[in-house]
């Protein structure tokens, strides 16, 4: 992932740009040098505030491969109903 950092001039100027750069990384824009705003795609920031991390997300991240897994099993077991 990399951060780009554009002017809010650059910005107005050359918005397609600050798009796609969102796609490798979130954009910094500033003003009148210090930080101001920060672009990011709908899926990244969905994912900052979605409320972590779930399986689906952590089994696609690169180098999940490496991640050890062992859940223990589930243990259901029947009981008799009363139906009276």
């Amino acid at each position: 992932m990399s951060v780009t950092t554009l002017s809010s001039r650059d910005f107005n100027q050359d918005t397609s740009r600050a798009k796609k750069a969102a796609n490798d990384g979130p954009v910094i824009i500033t003003d009148r040098g210090r930080p101001a705003h920060v672009l990011l795609t709908y899926a990244e920031y969905r994912r900052l505030v979605g409320g972590g991390w779930n399986l689906v997300d952590m089994l696609a991240m690169e180098g999940a491969g490496d991640v050890e897994f062992d859940p223990p099993c589930a243990r259901i077991v029947a009981r008799s109903v009363d139906l009276s």
